[in-house]
């Protein structure tokens, strides 16, 4: 049993200090999080609760806390010299990530039952708030499936999509055909190109019925990952394949970890530079259509990419309400101060709009999974739209819910320094907001499908309100006519406020759907948070965290 620590010392007593809380209710304090499962996978809430409950544990989050401070070390060669090419983790690390890959992560969307991108698009939220680094691995697993059952040969899917697939975790290093459970990672980014994989120089020569590879690149996430889907120059033009890190003879391929990334934030998790040296690897998809294979699996992740940012700002809400409702000043709760009411209704304003619009997302994947096409495409273009929006305003959420905390908030015992670290990277991940922008550009000129069900999706929301109406006419007027290159940005940030506005006007709660139109759609409202228009409800909307 813990005993509570000593308020009385010899020089004062220690007083108007939040009660400590060894677990966090990460399910039924989180009403937003609970009506979303209900419309998307209700039959998964009670797995979901007590998912959430493992990780608002004490156990849990010690795990977690020595995961990010504990960094992973790279371990190139073992006492004698011989290659290793291998990172050590602090145990909580595995920790954290057997409670993901045992609640299903990676493997709930593909066991055939209704709503699994919804419920795994949640465990992704709740497991964000408590340990970040993590979800890389287990996000890449889950992603990198629809990619091999899409493109691989059957012998090669057979061999690798039930270990992915299977709810466990197995860390040792050996070759895949002896693990219960595998996991799957990406490297693309090479430093002449970066964004622009077709400058990629990799190359790739044939070794019978195989391919060995040879080359380098400048960022691979997750390095002791099973096996690798990664893009090199072949005989037909840019292909993809997937490199195991032990050959089919048991041995270590020819992957070399250069060094680890020294990174701003996601501690935990290892970032290398690696070397292909002669590297054994498969062909997947077909020669020189390396980019849409693989696209397969970034679409995936990038889901993931648009939810983090509105778990990262729940959780630093849930700590700014938490401090602001158990900490006094002259006299009154913080809470119940105008000024820091009408902070916190501000920020959940985001919080609320962008975890409504990516569970809707979310819900599309499922739909198209189903073989609903319109689904589809509104997954298509919503995706990036919502990944962009959701990541720009989560910065700004997380330094303003610090703030609230005072210099509390800077100290390193509290959440919100490592959210801080965490809020700008996937807003980089998978596309940052330049190419983001692009996408949305290229699916509504290519793509007119997406555009049509975009469109539709926000025209049922015509006819509510006058100031939807009026946000709405100016986007479909520029949609109509084409957006300059040079527009993107205003035009993605507008398609997003008006995804969100349209479903919280669909599915509440009403006085966020109220406050997002006045706040952000109508003209008035004020640059910085806290400056919210007359007439919204500010203490309905704190009352939400």
């Amino acid at each position: 049993m813990t005993h509570p620590a000593r308020a009385h010392l010899a020089t004062h007593e220690v007083t108007n200090q939040p009660q400590p809380r060894d677990t966090l209710d990460l399910w039924h304090a989180d009403a937003a999080l609970q009506a979303a499962a209900r419309r998307g996978c209700p039959q998964d809430a009670p797995a979901l609760a007590a998912f959430a409950a493992d990780l608002g544990s004490a156990e849990a989050q010690q795990d977690a806390l020595a995961a990010q401070r504990c960094k992973p070390e790279l371990r190139a060669f073992d006492r004698f010299g011989r290659r290793l090419d291998e990172v050590a983790f602090h145990p909580g690390y595995h920790a954290m990530m057997r409670r993901g890959a045992e609640a299903g992560y990676a493997a709930r969307a593909w066991d055939g039952r209704p709503g699994g991108h919804m419920a795994h698009a949640a465990m992704l939220y709740l497991t964000a708030q408590i340990e970040p680094g993590v979800t890389c691995p287990l996000t890449m697993t889950y992603a990198a499936t629809p990619a091999l059952n899409a493109h691989a040969p059957p012998d090669l899917r057979d061999a690798w999509v039930p270990g992915l697939t299977r709810a466990a975790y197995d860390p040792a290093s050996r070759p895949s055909p002896q693990k219960q459970a595998l996991t799957l990672g990406m490297a693309m980014t090479e430093k002449q190109g970066g964004s622009d994989v077709r400058a990629n120089a990799t190359h790739a020569r044939r070794d019978g019925e195989h391919w060995r590879l040879t080359g380098h690149k400048w960022f691979c996430s997750a390095p002791m990952c099973d096996g690798f889907l990664t893009l090199a120059q072949a005989e037909g033009g840019l292909t993809c394949f997937l490199v195991p890190r032990w050959t089919p003879e048991g041995e270590r391929n020819g992957l070399h970890l250069q060094r680890l990334k020294d990174k701003l934030g996601n501690h935990a998790n290892a970032s290398a530079e690696i070397e292909y040296h002669d590297a054994f690897a498969w062909a997947v998809g077909e020669p020189g259509r390396g980019i849409p294979t693989i696209l397969d699996m970034v679409h995936h992740t990038r889901l993931d990419t648009a939810v983090a940012p509105c778990a990262f700002m729940r959780r630093a809400l849930d700590e700014a309400a938490w401090w602001a409702r158990e900490r006094t000043a002259f006299q009154r709760r913080l809470i119940d101060q105008p000024l820091m009411e009408g902070v916190l209704a501000d920020l959940a304003l985001d919080w609320l709009g962008a975890t409504a619009s990516v569970f809707r997302v979310a819900r599309a994947f499922d739909a198209a999974a189903g073989g609903d096409a319109d689904e589809a495409a509104f997954a298509r273009i919503a995706l990036p739209i919502v990944k962009f929006w959701n990541n720009k305003r989560c910065s700004g959420v997380v330094v303003e819910a610090m703030e609230c905390l005072g210099g509390m908030g800077y100290v390193e015992e509290t959440p919100l320094p490592m959210l801080y670290r965490e809020a700008p990277l996937n807003g980089i991940w998978e596309g940052s907001g330049n190419v983001i922008c692009l996408d949305v550009l290229r699916a509504l000129s290519r793509r007119p499908e997406s555009g049509e069900v975009l469109r539709a999706e926000l025209a049922v929301a015509v006819g509510q309100d006058a100031r939807y109406d009026a946000a709405w006419d100016d986007v479909d007027a520029v949609l109509s006519h084409g957006v300059a290159e040079s527009q993107a940005r205003a035009v993605v940030e507008r398609l997003a406020l008006l995804l969100q506005a349209a479903e919280l006007m669909r599915a509440g709660p009403p006085e966020a759907a109220e406050g997002l139109l006045a706040a952000r759609l109508a003209p008035g409202g004020g640059r910085c948070f806290g400056a919210l228009p007359k007439g919204v409800e500010a203490r309905r909307l704190a009352a939400l965290i």
